[in-house]
């Protein structure tokens, strides 16, 4: 079980142990105004930053036109911050974010 935790969790290993303090919990709101047009490149950022990705949610506003992504996530703050700004880079995207001290 350990060796699975571990290549889940690739992030911070030191002499076999997991570091955690380093690794903060957070939640990203994520706006997207055209799905059409931004989801392809939305999800292909999600998908390469899934290693930090604990849990998604997604849901169409349709009377705003609008789609809403939530995400829970667990990283160093590094890593967090080159995925949300990768995300808030995209055009019609827009990022917010809450992390854990």
């Amino acid at each position: 079980m350990e060796n699975q935790h571990k290549q889940v969790c690739p992030a911070n290993e030191r002499d076999g142990v997991l570091e955690t303090e380093a690794r903060r919990i957070g939640v990203v709101g994520i706006v997207v105004r055209d799905r059409l047009k931004s989801a392809p490149q939305v999800n292909q950022v999600l998908s390469a930053y899934a290693h930090v990705i604990i849990g998604r949610m997604g849901i169409p506003y349709r009377d705003r036109g609008i789609s809403v992504i939530a995400l829970i996530v667990d990283g160093d703050t590094d890593t967090l911050g080159a995925m949300t700004g990768k995300l808030g880079s995209l055009q019609g995207v827009k990022v917010k974010t809450a992390i854990t001290a």
